[in-house]
């Protein structure tokens, strides 16, 4: 029988602490919350390892690193209510869910919200702190807007604008960007006193499955 706890304290200790990663509470929910539960059946004994993951649908789930550098980006307190884009099979709403007051998570593909559904009960999430919206967020999710963190889990073509105008005074959005033919996942932050301008700075080189819908890329 796999060990999978013994699994997730090494790649916390080995894949995120040792490359950077220093936010406690990150390094705390990533050695609580079960990947292996939001990766297919066939393929859970390689949830631990640092690379991507298909989750079917033409889909993956991002590599531990990348996971805990968009969180670590976003300086999450406990009291932020978040919106992420591209959920996939629900491993990072469960973690925001913990890290935050509320996440608002939106994925394009109704089958991965339904999966996602699943595999956040058997891990536990309280789902009371997690809406699971169906939709295209290329855009963000301005029903629910303004959110204090923003996290986009799908390549942007530039600089998220929409995206951008929902956060509140001071808010953070961590997104993967293409510019000039290179992939870079970038944080941005908006003034804290409310002002329309917004500062950026980059956390590292990415590859990402393109965004879709009416902001992303051209299918």
């Amino acid at each position: 029988m796999t060990d999978f706890a013994e699994r997730r304290a090494k790649m916390v200790d080995r894949q995120l602490r040792r490359r950077g990663i220093s936010d406690e509470r990150v390094l705390e929910v990533m050695g609580e919350v079960p990947r292996e539960l939001f990766v297919p059946e066939e393929i859970r004994r390689r949830a631990y390892r640092d690379e991507a993951l298909p989750i079917g649908h033409g889909q993956t789930i991002s590599q531990p690193w990348i996971v805990a550098a968009t969180l670590q980006g976003l300086g999450l307190r406990g009291e932020e209510r978040v919106l992420e884009v591209g959920g996939g099979s629900g491993y990072t709403a469960a973690l925001l869910a913990r890290l935050a007051k509320h996440v608002t998570s939106v994925e394009l593909v109704p089958e991965l919200t339904t999966e996602a559904r699943r595999a956040l009960i058997l891990a536990g999430a309280d789902l009371d702190r997690i809406d699971l919206v169906v939709g295209d967020g290329s855009a963000g999710h301005p029903d629910g807007a303004p959110y204090d963190a923003i996290a986009l889990h799908a390549a942007v073509p530039g600089e998220p604008t929409s995206a951008l105008a929902q956060l509140t005074p001071g808010g953070r959005l961590v997104a993967p960007v293409v510019e000039d033919g290179e992939e870079t996942l970038t944080l941005f932050w908006r003034d804290s006193a409310g002002a329309e301008r917004f500062m950026r700075r980059p956390i590292a080189a990415c590859r990402f499955v393109p965004m879709l819908g009416a902001e992303g890329f051209a299918p």
